[in-house]
């Protein structure tokens, strides 16, 4: 896939992050209270909400 192919304005890349990190986050609630649900929580939120600064 070409670099041209990605027609994407800086207003729908910010929109599209900001959805996707907020469907992370609603995710994330639904993970067991547990070590292992509490680790892999903090991932996913440390990760999908830093996707801009990548």
């Amino acid at each position: 896939m070409k670099i041209e192919n990605f027609n994407v304005n800086s207003k729908e890349l910010i929109k599209r992050t900001k959805e996707f990190a907020h469907r992370c986050v609603k995710l994330s609630i639904s993970l067991p209270k547990s070590d292992l649900g509490n680790h892999i929580r903090r991932q996913l939120i440390r990760c999908s909400t830093s996707v801009a600064a990548n």
